[in-house]
C-alpha cells in the first residue's frame, strides 16, 4: 500500500481529521465539513466507483467547479486504486467543439474510460454524450462503503497532471504515489507546517499543481483546516482574498506574482481596520517569474492591515516534481540577488554588484531545494558549472516524475543518471536557487541573453498597462534578424494618441532597462494576450498577435 494513501486514510480517522476540515461556499453560503466526512464520502463514492468497473491502476478524469465536490471525488478514485486527471475547465469565451475536441484527445491519451462530472459543468452532459464519453454526476455516485483501499504501489500513477501548455497538443506528468508522498513531505518540512496551528486559504484552480496539490492534497493528507474558494470567485472581487485571511485567521495563502500584483492595487482602497492580515506566515509566491517592485507593492499595501513582509516565501516549482522545487527560509521575507546585466548576459556569470548600479538585474533568492531534492546547474554540453555560473538546471530525487503521458504515447523525463532538464536558465548562490528564465524563451541579440522578464517588467511600471498582462516575443528566432517585440493588454486600447504616447512610454523603458529598443508595441484590449488554462501568459502564442513588418 502506498504511503500517501495510508495517511490519507489514518488523518481522516484521526482526533485531528474529526475536528479539522475544509471550508467551502464562501463568499454566499459557507459550508464547513471535517476531512473524517470528506472521507466518509469518498468511501461511499469509491465503492460506486469499483462496483461500476473502475480497475486498479485505472485512470479517471474529473470535470467540476465546486472543491467541496471534488475533494471527495479525488479520494473516491485514490482509494479505488485508480489515477485522476483534473480536466481543463471551459469558460464563457470558450468554443465547446474545440474544447470537446480536445478533451476527447486527453482522454484517449490519459487512457481514461471515465469522467466524474460536476456542477456547474454537469450541463456539458449533452457534449460528452454526443462524443460518447461514459460520464457519472458526482451528485449520484454513491454506495457501499469500500471496506479497505484498493493496494497499490509507490511507482503506480496517483496523478496525471495535465500540463500548461496547448490544449490542442496535450501533454500529462505521471505522478506516482511515491513521488506524491516525497514531495507532500519535503514541503511539510520545508514550510514547517503545524495542523494544529496553520489555516491555508486558497484561491487556486483545482486543474494546476499549486491548487491541485498544494492547496487541497496536502491540507487533506496531514489534515490542516483549508478554505477553499475558486478562481472565478476571486478574479470577480480581488479583495475577497485578504478578507478570507482576515476572518479565518489564515496563516498559509499561495499565488503567482500577477494576483499580488492585483491584490496591493485593490487593497489600497481598502478602509484601515477593515482587515487583519497579522496572522498570516507564508504568502507563497510562485508558478511565474517573481517581481520583487510587484512584492513590495503587496507588503506596502498590507503594512496598515498587519500584514508582515517576512511572511513573503519565494518558491521554485513545476508538476514534473509534482510541485515544490526549492522554497525559501521560512518568514524571512524576499531576498534579491542584484548582478551585473553585461556579466549576466554575454559573460554568463551573476557577479554581485551594488542595488544602485545602473541597469543591475535583480532576482529573487528562492531558497535551497527541498528535502530529497538536489539541483544542479549545467552547460550546453552537460558539464557541471560552478557558483554563480548561469547555466541550464536540472533536478534529481524521489518527487521527480518517470515521464510524460503524450499523444505519440509515454515519453521519458530522466536521464541516465536521473537528471531532469528543467528548461529553465538559472544559477545556485550560497546553496540558493535563482531562476533567470525559460531557456526557449531568451532572446539573442548581439551576443547577449537577454531575459524577457526584465522587458515584462519594464513595460507593466508604465502607467495605464495590466498588472501581470505584459509579453516579450522573440521574434526570427535563431537567425541574425532576431529581434523582440512587446505586447501589452491596457485599458487605453483603441484610442490612438493614448495608445502612441503608451507605446513611446513602454519603448523608453524597455530600453532603459536592457538597452535595446523593441522591433515594435503591441496594444490590446484586455482579454486578448492568449493564457494556458492555469492563467499563465503563453509567450509563443502572443507572436501571432505582432503584425508583420
Amino acid at each position: 500500500m502506498s504511503r500517501f494513501v495510508d495517511t490519507m486514510v489514518a488523518t481522516a480517522a484521526s482526533a485531528g481529521g474529526r475536528a479539522r476540515g475544509m471550508t467551502t461556499g464562501e463568499p454566499n453560503a459557507p459550508v464547513r465539513r471535517s476531512w473524517a466526512e470528506v472521507h466518509e464520502r469518498a468511501a461511499r463514492m469509491a465503492g460506486a466507483l469499483v462496483a461500476g468497473g473502475v480497475a486498479r491502476g485505472g485512470s479517471v478524469a474529473v470535470l467540476a467547479g465546486d472543491p467541496a465536490a471534488i475533494a471527495p471525488a479525488v479520494q473516491a478514485v485514490w482509494l479505488a486504486g485508480g489515477s485522476t486527471t483534473m480536466l481543463h475547465q471551459p469558460t464563457a469565451r470558450t468554443d465547446l467543439a474545440e474544447w470537446a475536441e480536445d478533451t476527447l484527445r486527453v482522454l484517449g491519451m490519459i487512457g481514461a474510460k471515465l469522467v466524474l462530472l460536476g456542477a456547474p459543468f454537469d450541463a456539458l452532459s449533452g457534449v460528452l454524450d454526443e462524443h460518447g464519453v461514459a460520464y457519472r454526476r458526482l451528485d449520484d455516485l454513491d454506495g457501499e462503503p469500500l471496506a479497505a483501499p484498493v493496494e497499490v504501489d509507490e511507482d503506480m500513477p496517483a496523478l496525471l497532471q495535465l500540463t500548461s501548455g496547448s490544449t490542442a497538443d496535450p501533454k500529462a506528468v505521471r505522478i506516482t504515489h511515491g513521488n506524491l508522498w516525497s514531495n507532500a513531505k519535503a514541503m511539510e518540512a520545508a514550510a514547517e507546517l503545524d495542523p494544529e496551528t496553520d489555516r491555508m486559504v486558497s484561491w487556486l484552480p483545482l486543474f494546476h499543481d499549486m491548487g491541485m496539490v498544494g492547496f487541497l492534497t496536502v491540507p487533506m493528507l496531514f489534515g490542516i483546516d483549508l478554505v477553499k474558494v475558486t478562481p472565478v470567485d476571486f478574479l470577480g472581487r480581488p479583495t475577497l482574498w485578504p478578507e478570507l485571511i482576515s476572518r479565518y485567521r489564515g496563516t498559509i495563502t499561495a499565488a503567482p506574482n500577477f494576483a499580488y500584483a492585483i491584490a496591493a492595487r485593490r487593497m489600497r482602497n481598502v478602509d484601515d481596520g477593515a482587515l487583519d492580515l497579522s496572522t498570516l506566515r507564508i504568502a507563497l509566491n510562485g508558478a511565474e517569474p517573481i517581481d520583487p517592485e510587484a512584492v513590495r507593492r503587496f507588503t506596502d499595501a498590507g503594512a496598515r492591515f498587519g500584514l508582515r513582509p517576512e511572511c513573503v516565501l519565494c518558491a521554485y516549482g513545476m508538476a514534473e516534481t509534482t510541485l515544490g522545487v526549492a522554497f525559501a527560509p521560512v518568514f524571512t521575507g524576499i531576498s534579491v540577488d542584484v548582478v551585473d546585466p553585461d556579466e549576466l548576459e554575454a559573460g554568463r556569470r551573476a557577479v554581485p554588484v551594488p542595488p544602485d548600479s545602473p541597469n543591475a538585474r535583480a532576482f529573487p533568492l528562492l531558497g535551497p531545494p527541498l528535502p530529497g531534492l538536489e539541483v544542479q546547474v549545467v552547460d550546453d554540453s552537460g558539464a557541471v558549472r560552478g557558483e554563480r555560473e548561469v547555466g541550464q538546471l536540472r533536478v534529481r530525487g524521489e518527487a521527480v516524475t518517470p515521464g510524460y503521458l503524450t499523444v505519440d504515447g509515454p515519453r521519458a523525463t530522466q536521464d541516465a543518471d536521473g537528471w531532469l532538464d528543467t528548461g529553465d536558465e538559472g544559477y545556485v548562490v550560497d546553496g540558493q536557487v535563482v531562476v533567470c528564465g525559460r531557456r526557449k524563451d531568451v532572446i539573442i541579440m548581439g551576443g547577449r541573453n537577454i531575459y524577457p522578464t526584465d522587458i515584462e517588467r519594464a513595460a507593466t511600471a508604465v502607467e495605464g498597462v495590466r498588472a501581470g498582462n505584459a509579453v516579450a516575443v522573440r521574434l526570427d528566432a535563431g537567425t541574425r534578424r532576431e529581434r523582440f517585440a512587446v505586447v501589452v493588454e491596457s485599458e487605453l486600447a483603441g484610442e490612438d494618441a493614448a495608445v502612441r504616447a503608451l507605446s513611446r512610454e513602454i519603448s523608453a523603458r524597455v530600453v532603459d532597462a536592457v538597452g535595446l529598443r523593441p522591433f515594435s508595441v503591441v496594444v490590446l484590449k484586455p482579454g486578448s494576450l492568449p493564457k494556458t488554462p492555469s492563467g499563465k501568459l503563453r509567450r509563443s502564442a502572443a507572436a501571432s498577435l505582432v503584425p508583420a513588418g
